[in-house]
């Protein structure tokens, strides 16, 4: 199986059932294979991303190639998840784009700040997703190279 031919494992932080379905749609449409993770909260999303009980196995919690982070989120929101992914070192290179409805420029300067790799506002209408979705996905998966994660 070639490197392109195999599923890359995409952590969604999102709480909306809307916005998720909208996604997972998109996602679906596009030539290549994702697997898809999903966390609902930030509470969630920091134990799939640090193992302890629930999510001890890999099969169950691999390590993602991308991290897609809402910011509202219930409980431990976007903006604790960020700071808590960039202070550990095993994770502190891992790709993370904040995927947004916060156009807040305290938000968008505090998530530099905390090392996002990228910041986006989720777009209206499907036909807008689509092509955001598609031309981040070709950014990280067809043009950039990703650091090796342990």
């Amino acid at each position: 199986m070639k490197s392109e031919d195999k599923p890359i494992s995409i952590l969604v932080i999102e709480d909306s059932d809307e916005d998720y379905e909208a996604f997972m749609r998109v996602v679906k449409s596009l030539p290549r294979t994702f697997s898809i993770y999903r966390c609902e909260d930030g509470d969630t999303a920091l134990d799939f991303l640090f193992p302890e009980e629930n999510y001890r196995e890999p099969t169950i919690a691999p390590c993602p190639r991308l991290i897609l982070l809402d910011l509202n989120l219930p409980g431990t929101d976007g903006r604790e998840v960020l700071a808590t992914i960039r202070s550990k070192k095993e994770l502190n290179l891992m790709p993370v784009v904040v995927f947004t409805t916060s156009f807040n420029q305290k938000d968008v300067n505090f998530c530099y700040g905390q090392g996002a790799n990228g910041y986006i506002l989720k777009p209206m209408g499907i036909s807008a997703l689509t092509d955001t979705l598609h031309t981040l996905f070709r950014y990280w998966f067809d043009f950039s190279i990703l650091p090796e994660l342990s």
